[in-house]
């Protein structure tokens, strides 16, 4: 009462300045307030002349005693140093600065202060400098978190001193050294999570063995070598495990299997060798996802392993044999199943899908024959279906044409035969259908109207009559038709013209017949038309030379006559072929070439400068020119008579022929039609010309002879509107590739420059949708795929109209699908700022219930995450060693497993 009298007595005699009557625990609270910048005003509220701060927001305090017990400031965007004045709140327990902009180091001393502290947590910020050594005498310390920051040295050997400490979360850090032995002697921990550091290569320690109350082991992409230690089965309440993306050898030990607690193990990515362990799977009774694939693995999948209740089974990119066994049928809430490109035979379980929620399976590049089975899409779940390049026959079932969650649909090059079913043809939602390489015959139904999503239509070497329906015209999201190489006859559909956003229409080697329909001029988006070896006749009409970006021109073999049409020379094409028709007249002076000549074989009446067309009148024409030649050389000679004039002009030709003797050197491979030399290219390598440079560190690897030029020559034939035109390909002791020029620059500079303002609402989502149409084919329709490993903001171009455009595939992996395994073009593994923390997936109740598929932690998912959330918010990804603010990664129930076929 007398210290509210005195407050009042003050009041009055100093009114009006503001007298505070704040206790001490408020005043700390204050000082830390001011060294924070808090742009939001989420500390506004923090008001000094209340008497407690037990009101303010994120302030928690003891009911009994008053004092404060917990400060939660998560994503307030504050920035400034770590207030260390918090450690003066004797009874302070829990600390929460996650996802802010926290950017100084941790001073140990001041640290050493928070003796009641059980619950730190400064994940997601930028903080600095070597791990304090002192937060081990913190004695009621029990959950740690520095996930996402920028500390550095070695994890120090005073963190095997934790009295109480049971979750340790270093994740996204740069700390060197290797995973330390003596974590082994926290016996109390319960989650140990130490991926995505910059650890030197070193083997996991036995002495985590010793951690007999671990429930969560993520070393995730740590350096880790050497075999899996026997002692990592004595974890019996271990529930988790990850070793994925690392370089462990050997074989997978069978003590593995008495992790009988263990509802998730990951070890993909690795170089493990021998079977996997064949008897101690049926210990595993809780054992929900299992994830061995991109290994050496042998042997057979083992029965036991498939008799557990799985929800996902990923062992796709081993050497697998045998049979997959029946009991995978039997688990109720399998909705993973993914084996691709292993050697596995047999037939799959005919009562596969019966009892499973089945999603995704994917068993393509296998051995396997027989029938589809009738099951799979029993409980209407199925969303991808890839059993491409197996032995697989038979029709296809019934039961699928009515199933109508199906996505992508790829079955080609197996031995199918039959009819399609009609309701197969019109199955909603799916945006692939790909049947090429098998026997199916009968003709395209006209229930293909009802496929409204539908964007590749790939039905190549089949034996598919009849003609080509009318309603193929009302699929607007069609790019690629690809139904070369069957028995199509008739002609093509006027409606066909409607396809607006086609880039592919390939029906070479049919009995089509007719004339091109008119209107073709809406194909604005036409990247390859091919025709060749079927019927057609008529002119070629004049609006092919409006398709500004058509590149490939096929229409030999056909009953083409009249004139080519001049408009042709508009276009930029890399191959032209109007051979073996019954075209007349003149050849456009741009393909009256040498190099156009077997364009144009078969067509008598033809004529032009071409040796074999025409050749009494270009004879003629080759003996003027020649005369002509001679007379300029003849008056060049009488000018160099003048002795100074010659002299000089000897010197400029001496130097000028040294120099194209150098450039000639230079071998130059396109892929398109080029409006320029290599001289051109070569003139322009000027540092005056440089428009952007990305630092990154340059490994030097071994290629086979000519094995990096064949894998340029795979991304030289990429098309598709949402990537960067590979346009040439120039080499001699360095090697150079030319790509089209992207006027508005790459969505990065966009982002985080004085220009972010031109980027509102719609044209981001354009971005967007762009960006990811442009990676789905590298990654799924692309042949052969490519896994862009280095998925940012700087890596996605704009056009003038700000279309996105993938680009810098430097990083990228090109899938070979007729080797195993991939071929990496590049040993750099990504950006900084785009590898996630896994954060989200440390605690147990982050993760979704087991009847849910669990988040599959994935580089490329990952980053094209971040990547979105980029897009979305302006926010640059953390990158060491620069500010700018890291937003927190939310896990989405998505997989990036999908097939490399």
């Amino acid at each position: 009462m007398l210290r509210h009298r005195l407050c009042f007595l003050l009041l009055v005699l100093l009114s009006p300045p503001l007298i505070f009557c704040l206790n001490q625990e408020g005043l700390d609270l204050q000082r830390a307030k001011v060294g924070f910048d808090d742009p939001n005003g989420v500390l506004s509220g923090w008001n000094p002349g209340d008497d407690t701060p037990c009101k303010w927001n994120g302030v928690v305090c003891d009911s009994a005693t008053g004092s404060v017990v917990s400060l939660d400031l998560s994503s307030s965007n504050l920035s400034g140093p770590f207030p260390s004045i918090l450690c003066r709140l004797k009874s302070l327990s829990f600390i929460s600065l996650y996802d802010n902009f926290i950017n100084s180091t941790l001073v140990e001393d001041e640290l050493a202060l928070c003796q009641s502290l059980e619950h730190l947590d400064l994940a997601q910020n930028y903080l600095t400098g070597e791990l304090p050594r002192r937060l081990a005498d913190l004695p009621n310390l029990k959950y740690l978190d520095l996930t996402g920051n920028n500390f550095s040295g070695v994890i120090p050997d005073s963190f095997g001193t934790f009295q109480k400490l049971e979750v340790l979360a270093l994740v996204e850090n740069l700390l060197e050294g290797t995973v330390p032995a003596f974590l082994g002697n926290v016996s109390t921990l319960k989650q140990l999570n130490l991926s995505y550091n910059t650890f030197s290569p070193g083997r996991i320690p036995p002495e985590l063995g010793n951690l007999t109350n671990l429930e969560v082991l993520w070393l995730t992409e740590t350096n880790l070598v050497g075999e899996i230690p026997d002692s990592l089965g004595r974890l019996s309440k271990l529930t988790d495990l990850d070793l994925a993306y690392n370089s462990l050898t050997g074989q997978i030990p069978s003590s593995l299997t008495e992790l009988t607690s263990a509802v998730q193990v990951e070890l993909y990515n690795n170089s493990l060798t021998g079977e996997l362990p064949s008897k101690g799977w049926a210990n595993m009774t809780s054992l929900r996802r299992l994830d061995a694939s991109m290994n050496e693995l042998t042997g057979t999948i083992p029965a036991e392993l498939c008799e557990l209740p799985l929800e996902s089974l990923n062992l796709y990119e081993n050497n697998l044999r045998g049979e997959l066994p029946d009991g995978i049928a039997k688990s109720p809430n399998l909705y993973e199943l993914r084996l691709f490109q292993n050697q596995l035979s047999g037939k799959l379980p005919p009562n596969l899908g019966k009892s499973s929620p089945l999603r995704w399976v994917d068993v393509s590049t296998n051995n396997f024959s027989g029938q589809i089975p009738e099951s799979l899409c029993s409980n209407g779940a199925l969303e991808e279906l890839l059993l491409i390049e197996n032995s697989f026959s038979g029709e296809i079932p019934a039961t699928l044409a009515e199933c109508r969650s199906l996505l992508r649909v790829r079955l080609g090059r197996n031995s199918f035969s039959g009819e399609v079913p009609a309701g197969f043809w019109g199955l909603p939602h799916v945006s692939l259908l790909e049947l090429a390489g098998n026997s199916f015959s009968g003709g395209i139904a006209k229930t293909i109207a009802a496929a409204s999503n539908l964007s590749q239509l790939i039905l190549s070497s089949n034996k598919f009559s009849g003609g080509v329906p009318e309603e193929i015209g009302f699929l607007d999201s069609l790019l690629e038709i690809s139904v070369n190489d069957n028995m199509l006859s008739g002609s093509l559909p006027s409606s066909i013209v409607n396809l607006g956003q086609l880039v592919k229409l390939d029906l070479h080697n049919n009995e089509l017949s007719g004339k091109i329909p008119s209107g073709i001029h809406s194909w604005k988006k036409l990247n390859e038309l091919n025709l060749a070896n079927n019927e057609f006749s008529g002119d070629i009409p004049d609006e092919i030379g409006d398709l500004s970006v058509l590149n490939y021109l096929d229409l030999s073999g056909n009953q083409f006559s009249g004139k080519i049409p001049v408009g042709l020379q508009n276009l930029k094409l890399s191959r032209l072929n109007l051979s073996n028709n019954r075209l007349s007249g003149d050849i456009p002076p741009l393909y009256a070439k040498e190099m156009y000549k077997d364009s144009f074989f078969g067509n008598p009446g033809l004529c032009g400068d071409i040796e074999g067309l025409c050749d009494g009148r270009g004879g003629v024409k080759n003996m003027d020119y020649a005369w002509f030649l001679r007379s300029i050389f003849i008056l060049a000679a009488m000018v160099l008579i003048v002795g100074v004039i010659w002299f000089y002009l000897k010197y400029r030709k001496f130097n000028k022929a040294k120099r194209s003797i150098d450039r000639s050197k230079w071998t130059l491979m396109s892929f398109h039609k080029l409006g320029f030399s290599e001289d051109e290219i070569l003139d322009a390598l000027d540092e005056d010309n440089v428009i952007g440079n990305e630092s990154s560190d340059v490994e030097k690897g071994n290629l086979q002879d000519h094995g990096f030029d064949a894998e340029v020559e795979t991304l030289g034939k990429i098309r598709h509107k949402n990537i960067v035109k590979l346009w040439c390909f120039i080499t001699r002791d360095c090697k150079l590739l030319v790509y089209e020029y992207m006027p508005n620059g790459s969505l990065g500079d966009l982002l985080h420059s004085t220009k972010s303002g031109l980027l509102d609402w719609p044209i981001r989502f354009k971005v967007a949708l762009d960006a990811a149409e442009g990676l789905s084919y590298l990654h799924h329709d692309c042949a052969p795929p490519i896994v862009h490993r280095d998925v940012k903001s700087n890596n996605i171009l704009l056009d003038a109209d700000y279309g996105a455009r993938v680009a810098d595939f430097g990083v990228a992996k090109v899938v070979d699908a007729n080797a195993k395994g991939t071929k990496s073009m590049s040993v750099i593994a990504g950006s900084c700022g785009y590898i996630a923390p896994g954060r989200n997936m440390q605690s147990p109740e982050c993760r979704p219930p087991l009847h849910q598929p669990l988040p599959i932690n994935r580089p490329s998912m990952r980053r094209v995450v971040k990547m979105l959330q980029e897009i979305g918010n302006g926010n640059q990804p953390k990158t060491a060693g620069k500010d700018g603010k890291l937003t927190p990664y939310y896990y989405e129930d998505a997989s990036d497993h999908g097939s490399i076929a």
